[in-house]
């Protein structure tokens, strides 16, 4: 089955677009040249810095903005910047307190900048490695403050996010978005800074309606780019809920999702 009038296909990245070892396939790298063959353009999105973005650029020929943070900003190829949604500086130190008072680990983004109070804390290491840049140790946060565009909380424990995520929400959702982009992260973030605001600010940049644009993604802070594309598809290892909330279910990002779901729905082969 083919869907009608894609004109742009966005993805998020960890979890969907690449596999479990954060490696993209030569399945996907060829199924988004041939989205750009078909004239249909392609673009990312993701929870990660910008500078965790770029190795992406030339595998994938990308040439639309990239969407870091979630949305909180919005970068060309070259890291200018193109749409920044900062946390108002009021509002960090409560951020941080609420995350660290439920047990979470706390890193703050500054621009591109990345710092930690702990360079050996939960998944440090782990998103070093994935966003091929080291943070910044500080011994406190208290003199980190303007154009702060994202603070995160980690924790291996499921309740821990999960408490984090509800306090947030109880405390400072007029103020900020929570979200969580991978089981073990609570994503804070401007409240205008969502991936459904990416959709709303590309279908504008490319002069595109958003009913012509398909996205694809595994986690809760994709919903809002389900909710505002014309067509949605989640990835098999995804959680029931946002499973629940696509038009369409593929394979698991170990098993080729990204490149089944464009073959079969939007380029018209198996």
């Amino acid at each position: 089955m083919t869907l009608p009038k894609v004109r742009l296909v966005l993805s998020d990245i960890d979890g969907t677009l690449v596999t479990s070892d954060k490696a993209l396939t030569d399945a996907t790298i060829h199924v988004v040249h041939r989205l750009n063959d078909a004239g249909i353009h392609f673009a990312i999105t993701s929870g990660r810095p910008p500078r965790g973005l770029t190795m992406l650029i030339e595998p994938l020929n990308l040439t639309t903005p990239l969407a870091a943070f979630n949305g909180g900003l919005i970068v060309d190829g070259d890291l200018k910047t193109l749409k920044e949604l900062e946390i108002k500086d009021e509002l960090v130190g409560p951020i941080i307190d609420e995350l660290s008072g439920h047990d979470l680990s706390v890193w703050v983004y500054q621009g591109t900048d990345w710092f930690v109070l702990d360079l050996a804390g939960p998944h440090v290491a782990h998103e070093t490695d994935v966003c091929q840049f080291r943070p910044r140790r500080l011994e406190s946060f208290d003199g980190v403050r303007g154009n702060i565009i994202k603070i995160v909380g980690v924790s291996d424990e499921p309740d821990v996010v999960a408490q984090g995520l509800a306090a947030l929400a109880k405390e400072l959702s007029d103020d900020v978005s929570a979200t969580s982009s991978q089981s073990y992260y609570v994503d804070v973030t401007h409240r205008d800074a969502n991936k459904g605001c990416v959709v709303d600010y590309l279908a504008e940049r490319l002069s595109i309606d958003p009913q012509e644009i398909a996205v694809i993604g595994d986690m809760s802070n994709d919903l809002m780019m389900f909710a505002r594309a014309g067509v949605s598809f989640a990835v098999a290892n995804a959680p029931d809920n946002v499973k629940n909330a696509a038009t369409h279910v593929t394979t698991s990002n170990d098993d080729e999702g990204f490149a089944n779901a464009m073959n079969r729905f939007i380029l018209g082969t198996s």
